[in-house]
């Protein structure tokens, strides 16, 4: 059953006390597409929501039953309600810590580390307790418009933000993983005031700032959402420079990653001195082009 098919057949009976739950209510709030069939209890004191004059288990709620199930096969469902429930709230690792008398807290994320070309960009960004920009979220998921105001925005009422950016060459020397903590790092000494703690997208690093590394780090907290912004827009400028100069290889809309463009690209023009060559594509041209 879909949501309109749930709506539809719940309206056809006396709902005035009854609660949708289980899958059926995940459907209503549109976590899940579709269920085998219709879920209702007797209204309890549980937290509701009501979508379209219907009572039904909130997302909290489920979460919690579902994790009193002990159901493995529940593990997915799971931690896609955990993640959306954090995204709604995303200030909350800012509030906690503002809370122990840290209000300096930097959000650090990069950008780049699939490309086949150009660098890898990080950014660190402080921002103020008041801050506050509708819609600002993880920048994957945000329109070029979006991020272009966002950027700018963010720029503005920072208290501090600061850029890494780590080339082709040192990448290859030193693989993806470190050339993007080297990044961070940089992006981190770059901000005119340091940061006293600092919030990362999953990513440990070894500095003298107490460092909390968030999974979807990016979604959560809305510190290192605008971290994101700061690195994809500075990033995507660069490359767009970039396919000034080689628009052979549609830089301008791959921004560097390997599409179908790029990769005849390189076939049919070879590589420029800003390709990674240690990455697998750019690698076997070389290999089987002898290319020095």
């Amino acid at each position: 059953m879909n949501k309109r098919e749930i709506i539809n057949e719940l309206n056809t009976k006396d709902n005035s006390n009854i609660m949708v739950v289980g899958d059926t209510s995940l459907v209503l709030h549109g976590i899940k597409r579709s269920c085998d069939s219709l879920e209702v209890e007797s209204i309890t004191n549980e937290e509701i929501d009501i979508i379209e004059n219907i009572s039904c288990l909130s997302i909290k709620s489920c979460l919690e039953r579902l994790k009193k199930s002990n159901n493995i096969s529940n593990k997915a469902i799971i931690k896609k309600l955990e993640l959306y429930l954090d995204s709604l709230d995303n200030y909350k690792y800012e509030r906690d810590l503002r809370k122990t008398g840290i209000t300096l807290i930097g959000g650090v994320d990069e950008v780049g580390r699939g490309p086949l070309v150009g660098p890898v960009v990080a950014a660190c960004c402080v921002l103020p307790e008041n801050f506050n920009l509708d819609g600002l979220t993880d920048s994957k998921k945000l329109s070029e418009k979006k991020r272009d105001y966002y950027f700018e925005e963010i720029k503005k009422q920072a208290i501090t933000y600061g850029i890494g950016i780590v080339d082709e060459k040192r990448i290859d020397e030193i693989n993806i993983y470190q050339a993007t903590k080297e990044a961070m790092i940089i992006a981190i000494n770059n901000c005119k005031v340091k940061p006293q703690h600092v919030l990362t997208d999953a990513m440990k690093l070894d500095i003298d700032i107490p460092t909390t590394p968030i999974i979807k780090g990016d979604l959560k907290s809305i510190t290192i959402s605008a971290a994101s912004v700061l690195a994809k827009v500075t990033r995507d400028r660069m490359m767009y420079e970039l396919d000034k100069l080689y628009p052979m290889y549609d830089f301008k809309n791959n921004v560097g990653y390997p599409t179908k463009t790029h990769l005849e690209a390189i076939n049919k023009y070879g590589i420029i001195k800003e390709h990674r060559r240690s990455y697998g594509p750019v690698k076997d041209y070389i290999e089987s082009k002898n290319v020095k």
